[in-house]
């Protein structure tokens, strides 16, 4: 860990992983959380879960390019670390709260502030020297990944001993880690060196990096696979009380099914680098998303615990896959001087996605919650065609990523 871009890569991979464990230990639960809040109704459950965990996406895309800006003039560091502290302040209110209408404020509220996961992502991508992109990336989608694999199951746990409420605590406990994480460990010299090198001439603008090839494909891309990924959260716990598990046990089931899809999505995230050394991007998209199509289908099929047990690994398998292989290809086309604002248009795309797949999820769930696995199968199904016959393979795609053995 001697040189400054792994040092930073550890940092970044470190903090997020423990940011998102945190985040899961809570958030998966936020159905039953409404339902300690006085809310009985199962529509309305979902409603609120739905609305509550759309608010912050949804109000981070719109102040981005604010703090986007406010990056390159002081530096991502400073942002990220803006970021955690409001996760611990947001957090440790959340215990408190006596209204649903509270937790969706509070929600709100620290979307001013959030949306360091993403910026994390770009912080790795622009520390890795030239070859190693791909592993930075895979890196901490892998954290982000494995996090909310650890997190659901310490909170289901939580819920039973210490409930819902102090679990918000030990989840601002978590936040605070890897505030401290990113604070001793993370040296901005890399980037800003990097940035100073490519002068004020290297501007570029909105338009330009739209031109970069398939990035804008690439950003409905990421905007589909990210819609699809967060649809779970807003009714799962209530899919799995329909199946027939006791009241007492549906907190550690459906945490359980969450751990399932995040850790096979970690396992997608590694082996995505292996597959491209063999395969284009184009087709390991297309054929992740058709998995994934397949195993939305089989969450609405057979609301059996087994079968949702396989068809969470399935699903977080194929989505981990697909999202690596998205962010990879858009940046291999992203020049490195301006890859800060390439990175920053792909998660203006993601947190419109975040934003809107809790929302649609809760209002489809409202209705019915079988007919959100069939929106993500179909979802899923239009990604893989549209992907196979619109997306440009760049020569030696296959074999680029080889590079990064080296």
């Amino acid at each position: 860990m001697s040189e400054p871009w792994r040092r930073n890569l550890f940092s970044v991979t470190a903090a997020s992983f423990i940011g998102f464990a945190g985040f899961t230990l809570v958030m998966p639960f936020l159905p039953l959380y409404f339902r300690e809040l006085g809310v009985t109704d199962v529509g309305a459950i979902s409603l609120w879960s739905g609305l509550s965990l759309g608010a912050t996406p949804a109000v981070t895309a719109i102040v981005a390019p604010f703090w986007g800006r406010l990056a390159d003039r002081y530096g991502r560091k400073i942002m990220v670390e803006r970021s955690l502290v409001s996760f611990v302040v947001v957090m440790s209110a959340m215990a408190f709260v006596t209204r649903p209408w509270h937790v969706f404020a509070l929600r709100a509220l620290q979307g001013l502030f959030a949306g360091y996961g993403m910026l994390a992502l770009t912080m790795a991508a622009d520390s890795a020297p030239p070859g190693r992109l791909a592993t930075a990336i895979g890196s901490v989608q892998t954290a982000q990944r494995l996090g909310p694999a650890v997190g659901p199951v310490i909170g289901g746990v939580l819920a039973g001993i210490v409930g819902l409420r102090r679990a918000f605590l030990v989840s601002a406990g978590f936040y605070a880690c890897g505030l401290l994480l990113v604070a001793v460990g993370y040296r901005e010299r890399v980037l800003t060196s990097r940035q100073a090198a490519g002068g004020e001439g290297q501007r570029v603008t909105f338009r330009s990096v739209l031109a970069f090839e398939n990035l804008v494909l690439l950003m409905g891309v990421l905007f589909g696979l990210q819609v699809v990924d967060r649809s779970l959260g807003p009714i799962l716990p209530l899919y799995v009380a329909e199946a027939g598990v006791g009241p007492a046990r549906v907190a550690f089931t459906s945490g359980l099914l969450f751990s399932l899809a995040a850790l096979s999505g970690a396992v997608g995230n590694q082996a995505c680098a292996w597959l491209l050394r063999r395969t284009p991007a184009r087709a390991i998209i297309g054929a992740a998303s058709a998995l994934g199509a397949v195993a939305a289908a089989g969450y609405a099929a057979l609301p059996h615990v087994s079968t949702l047990a396989l068809a969470s690994v399935l699903f977080g398998l194929s989505l981990g896959t697909a999202m690596t292989a998205a962010y990879t290809a858009a940046g291999s086309v992203i020049p490195e001087e301006v890859r800060g604002t390439g990175f920053g248009v792909l998660t203006s795309a993601t947190l419109v996605g975040l934003a809107l797949s809790p929302m649609i999820s809760g209002l489809l769930g409202a209705v019915s919650i079988r007919a959100v696995f069939l929106a993500d199968a179909v979802a899923l199904a239009v990604i893989a065609v549209v992907v196979w016959r619109l997306m440009a393979v760049r020569s030696g795609e296959a074999q680029q990523p080889a590079a990064e053995e080296l």
